[in-house]
């Protein structure tokens, strides 16, 4: 316990700048109009995508066990994150297509 203590009181305002950006991106989310929801999720897609490589490197440079598992689990999430976003905007964009007739 005093151990996970000093943790927290060596690294606690990198600590608080997570804690605050979760907060801020409830926050900045849950204000987006639906009509802004495509280029969000490209925007997003973009940034996992970044995500995606710097966990790739870092895995393949650790010695250290706890960075490698939160290294690949950065990958994994970042994966579903990209292909779940170029899905819904796949989806998105078939609404907008012109529907052949049918004779």
């Amino acid at each position: 316990m005093e151990d996970i203590m000093t943790f927290f009181f060596i690294n606690r305002a990198e600590i608080f700048i997570i804690i605050l950006s979760v907060f801020l991106g409830i926050e900045v989310i849950s204000n987006v109009p639906t009509v802004l929801h495509t280029p969000l999720m490209s925007g997003a897609n973009a940034i996992s995508g970044v995500v995606i490589i710097g966990a790739i490197i870092l895995v393949g440079h650790t010695d250290n066990t706890l960075v490698l598992i939160v290294g690949t689990i950065a990958v994994i999430f970042a994966t579903l994150n990209v292909v779940g976003g170029f899905v819904v905007t796949d989806r998105m964009l078939e609404m907008f297509k012109k529907k052949k007739k049918n004779k």
